[in-house]
């Protein structure tokens, strides 16, 4: 069967396109939707509490013996771990991608059971968590009192009860979490001074929970007999409420003086943590942060907790309601809605610049049906490879029109050059013209695909973004190569008439086709002409090969570099930090100020602030944390009408360069209004592009000491360099929310008098602990779930350092004050610790000046390093900047590899290591013309624009592989080289400006785009159009000149071998310079 049979045999060409359609739509309809290839690693989280500890003590009792046993495990990255003054330790692992995220928590919990025994008990009964997860959230939610009838307890356990086990058991999420820790606890508030008066310590108490306190298994009568009946005994078990808790006996005397609980103690039902709340639009709320398992899908997950809380807000307790203030999809299906649109307006202008060109609805007809077949086909393939419908996959589609159009396009005026000839039948002439090209369009589709699969084969986070974009252009292409040897010429056959003579009178549009014609003849002959002296001047193509090489590598040099560019997706945080050691009533006032200036912007929808809890820094009295959520995008992404209005509504043009109700300019009105709150540290900034890495788009740094050394020096180290680093031109603000200068209070105890007393300095300590850390005593059950019991000193007993005097200690002697064995002495210290690969660590975030990318930021902070961080210090990236520095040299290596592939099919094909060198040599002009265009839009050689340049390898290559295929079709019939060269450009010249014209035209929209997800787009749109715009240009007067060239210097080495030395040249000179034909005239033959 040869490709004659589909033309032949129409129905069966169609059916092939019929099924390839079917296949697409039901891989479009299951296809996941996201706005990025999953990419994030997997993620392990270990956690622990150690109640009453200062961060010193976590860091050295807690995190060094889990480090230690974790680190190194299979697969791991890199790890980072914070200790906290509230007690708490944490450890993030981060593992290599495609590690199995299963394997890698599994991996992590036997490493954490083999530290166990060497955890303090206080850690283990409270126990060592092991959870695997992402850093990102898909979705953050509130639930919130419109009335301010419950407060932020209430609402944090009704959230906890039947909210947050509700979504857990959606599939995908792999945590939700809650910075808010008010959730139930018996708190027994403990009297000092009451205590000492029935000689008694937190200890005893502890004691007389652990006895009293209880579930019990007393057994059952009857068992193993032959009674009728068996009874189970059962005891009455834990404590519930607070009035029998205080009821619990601690001593009782034969003269019936009972001494309970609630004698020494108050007790009441409280929450575990006081260290943070939150207010919803300045109304008590709680909130949740969903969190999903690495390899899951992020909209499907948001989707299906939507429908969840639906759900649950039909059982919500009057004056509640839940809001949605944070979802990744939002954007997405912004984002995703504009590329949609922009494909359209591509699919429209390609088929107005194809109809200008053939100037024949028929023939226009052709890829309008054949371009969809193949975009649409496509879908079932992603589906199979395991990919996702994302903003890269649909922006590889939108590139792929104009490759797969063009493959339409070079059957049709194939058939048409055939016609000209004179053929009568479109039958025969699309036999005969498919005869003639199947062999090129099969190579040029070989040639296309090796642009794009190779690249599919780049390890890391850049490697996923170009595997899927690749892919899906190769399949793009084969199925339209599959189309073009198919459906393509089949259609031509049935659709396409022969070209007879026009008689009567023009219609306009035939006027319009005869003046283009005209004027088009009148081109092609100019172009010529510029072919012939362009092949005369040998060495000024050879100079101007070796220019667009030399600008190819410099503005490959200079154009900053990033890995995505930040875009608007409606929702910004906000975090604030105070001096350290401020109070809450004082960071509350602060917070109070900067939720009136955001309740007053007109962008802003809804703003949730957390108190106590700063995404960056962690927990403290001194942090707090905004969420604000923006009005949807087509409230505040104002179209052309929108612009335009501002002319008369006092505006005037402002509106076409500033958009003040985007995000940017939201950030900038925050940072203007909070500059005059001098005291705190505020940081506006959107969420990360890339979820699953960090909380900022800011490059993420963390500085080491590596030699063990002092916190203070080390700090002071690292301000010297965040200073130098603020000075340099390409960093806005380089900042660590980091501090070591907490007021503290060094406690140091007596041991000799401690021994004197005949009690150990643990007595002392652990004293201290039960009436200022707290205990955890014991548990109880409520509303189904298990709570904790906890002990400490009463909060009058607690407020000042003098308190210490009334706390006493038992001895041998009796009741002692504790000030007799240990005193206090004021010192400074950090209110964490962080470390990182087991080193003591400080984070830093460095965000870019406007105008400049991270990779050039990271290249200032590899320059301020080497000269101001001394012998012992060093600094490693975290989170999506440790992925770019790795990704920082892959542009070069891509186009490298693509070219290679290039021209080693091309070699085997011409059976010449010279020849492709016309082809080879050609392609710098349109790379080096998306730099230009890149920095002259001021966008940033990223992932979109790289993904142009891959592209354009592909497309330039294939405008030069059809002139120098035609000009060596000419040469083999005996043509003078230079007349091949020559022939060869004018017969492709038509199709070659049909399709760049195309692309060009199609792309203008993306060029040019505004809205939702714009920066991408533009990103994208400014390097094609230029790369097409600028290499075309140049392309089709250099490449003949560089076939004429190598052509000559392949002869020398092996002369040709004539196939046909009896071709009827002049019938081929017709066909391959035909003048175009005029209505109401003769073809000339």
């Amino acid at each position: 069967m040869t490709f004659t049979t589909f033309i032949k045999r129409p129905v069966l060409s169609t059916v092939i396109s019929v099924i390839i359609v079917i296949l697409g739509i039901i891989g479009l309809v299951t296809l996941p939707v996201e706005q990025y290839p999953n990419i994030a690693p997997p993620t392990v989280m270990v956690s622990a509490a150690y109640n009453g500890a200062d961060a010193e003590t976590v860091k050295n009792s807690v995190l060094a013996p889990l480090e230690e046993s974790i680190n190194g495990v299979e697969g791991m990255d890199y790890m980072t771990s914070s200790a906290t003054n509230n007690g708490l330790a944490s450890i993030t692992i981060m593992f290599r991608q495609g590690v199995n995220p299963d394997m890698a928590a599994v991996n992590v919990q036997n490493r954490v059971q083999q530290a166990q025994a060497l955890l303090p008990a206080e850690v283990t009964r409270a126990g060592v968590t092991v959870s695997k997860r992402q850093t990102s959230q898909v979705m953050i939610l509130s639930l919130s009192s419109k009335d301010g009838r419950y407060d932020d307890e209430f609402l944090t356990n009704y959230f906890s009860i039947n909210i947050i086990p509700a979504l857990k058991r959606v599939e995908g999420v792999g945590d939700v979490s809650s910075p808010g820790a008010k959730s139930y606890s018996m708190r027994i508030w403990l009297k000092p001074d009451v205590m000492r008066q029935y000689n008694l310590m937190p200890s005893d108490i502890s004691a007389v929970l652990a006895d009293q306190n209880i579930e019990a298994a007393p057994g059952a009568f009857g068992e193993q007999s032959d009674m009728a009946y068996e009874y189970v005994m059962r005891y009455k078990g834990r404590l519930k409420t607070p009035e029998e808790y205080g009821n619990i006996i601690i001593s009782t005397n034969t003269e019936g003086q009972t001494l309970r609980l609630k004698d020494v103690a108050k007790i009441e039902l409280g929450g575990l943590s006081y260290s943070v709340s939150m207010r919803h639009n300045n109304r008590p709320s709680v909130v949740g942060m969903v969190q999903q398992i690495a390899g899951s899908n992020a909209n499907q997950i948001a989707s299906d907790c939507k429908e969840e809380l639906a759900r649950q807000e039909k059982a919500l307790p009057p004056g509640c309601e839940i809001s949605i203030t944070y979802d990744v999809t939002e954007f997405l299906y912004a984002s995703i809605e504009e590329v949609v649109f922009t494909l359209f307006i591509t699919f429209v202008l390609v088929f107005i610049v194809v109809y200008i060109f053939l100037q024949d609805f028929r023939s226009t007809l052709i890829p309008l049906i054949a371009v969809p077949v193949s975009l649409i086909g496509t879908f079932f393939f992603l589906k199979i490879f395991g990919f996702s419908l994302n903003l890269l996959t649909l922006s590889a589609l939108l590139l792929a029109i104009a490759i797969v159009v063009d493959d339409a396009i070079v059957v049709v005026e194939a058939v048409h050059a055939k016609l000209d000839m004179g053929y009568k039948n479109s039958l025969e002439a699309s036999v005969d013209a498919m005869n003639e090209i199947s062999g090129a369009i099969i190579s040029i589709t070989l040639v296309m695909a090796a642009v794009f699969i190779p690249v599919s084969f780049i390890g890391g986070v850049s490697g996923s973004f170009y595997r899927e974009f690749g892919v899906t252009m190769a399949v793009a292409i084969f199925i339209s190569a599959l189309n073009a040897l198919t459906l393509s010429p089949a259609l031509c056959a049935i659709f396409l008439k022969p070209h007879g003579e026009e008689k009567g009178e023009m219609s306009l549009i035939d006027r319009f086709h005869a003046s283009f014609n005209t004027q088009y003849n009148k081109l092609l002959g100019k172009y010529k002409k510029g072919v012939e002296r362009t092949i005369r001047h040998k060495v000024a193509v050879g100079a101007a090969v070796a220019v667009g090489i030399a600008a190819l590598v410099l503005s490959m040099a200079t154009t900053k570099t990033g890995l995505v560019p930040n875009e608007d997706t409606g929702v910004i945080f906000c975090t604030i930090s105070m001096p350290p050691g401020t109070s809450v009533h004082r960071t509350q006032q602060v917070i109070d100020q900067v939720d009136s200036m955001l309740a007053s912007n007109p962008a802003v929808l809804n703003r949730e602030q957390i108190q106590g809890f700063n995404f960056i820094s962690g927990q403290g009295s001194d942090q707090a944390t905004f969420i604000v959520k923006l009005k949807p995008f087509e409230e505040r992404m104002g179209g052309f009408w929108y612009k335009l209005s501002g002319l008369w509504q006092g505006d005037g043009i402002m509106r076409f360069f500033v958009n003040p109700l985007s995000n940017t300019a939201v950030l900038g009105m925050i940072y203007k209004q909070t500059a005059s709150i001098k005291d705190a540290k505020i940081l506006a900034f959107p969420p990360p592009m890339v979820s699953g890495f960090s909380a900022t788009n800011a490059l993420t740094l963390n500085l080491e000491d590596q030699t063990g050394g002092d916190l203070n020096r080390f700090f002071e180290r690292t301000e010297e360099f965040l200073s130098e680093l603020q000075r340099r031109p390409e960093v806005q603000t380089a900042m660590t929310s980091y501090n070591p200068n907490y007021p503290q209070y060094m406690v140091d105890v007596d041991v000799a008098k401690c021994k004197q007393a005949g009690i150990g300095p643990s007595a002392v300590l652990s004293t201290l602990q039960g009436y200022y850390g707290g205990f955890y005593a014991s548990n109880f059950n409520s509303y189904g779930k298990l709570y904790r019991v906890m002990i400490q000193g009463d909060v009058e007993s607690r407020m000042r350092p003098e308190g210490i005097k009334n706390i006493f200690v038992r001895t041998s002697a009796g009741m002692t004050p504790i000030t007799e064995f240990c005193s206090l002495r004021r010192v400074y210290g950090p209110s964490n610790i962080n470390r990182f690969n087991l080193f003591t660590s400080i984070s830093a975030n460095v965000t870019p000046n406007d105008g400049y990318s991270s990779g050039e930021v990271m290249q200032a902070i590899s320059e301020v390093a080497a000269e101001t961080l001394p012998q012992g210090y060093a600094y490693e990236y975290s989170g999506l900047t440790r992925e770019e520095s790795r990704a920082s040299n892959t542009t070069g290596l891509i186009l490298i590899l693509c070219i290679v592939f290039v021209y080693l099919i091309l070699s085997a094909q011409y059976e010449s290591y010279m020849l492709p060198l016309a082809v080879i040599l050609s392609i710098p002009f349109g790379l080096s013309g998306a730099f230009a265009f890149t920095q002259m839009f001021g966008h940033s050689n990223d992932i979109y624009m790289q993904i142009s340049l891959i592209m354009l390898i592909g497309l330039l290559a294939k405008n030069a592989i059809l002139i120098v295929q035609f000009a060596l079709e000419r040469r083999q019939t005996g043509m003078a080289i230079r007349w091949a060269a020559i022939q060869g450009a004018g017969s492709r010249l038509r199709p070659i400006l049909m399709t760049s014209l195309a692309m060009i035209i199609g792309l203008l929209p993306m060029m040019f785009a505004s809205g939702v997800g714009a920066n991408g787009n533009q990103t994208l749109g400014a390097a094609a159009v230029g790369g097409m715009l600028i290499g075309m240009t140049l392309q089709i007067f250099v490449v003949p000149a560089l076939f004429a060239f190598f052509q000559w210097v392949q002869e020398k080495i092996k002369p040709i071998q004539f196939e046909d030395n009896d071709a009827d040249v002049d019938t081929e000179l017709i066909q391959y310079s035909r003048q175009a034909t005029v209505p109401g005239k003769e073809d000339s033959k």
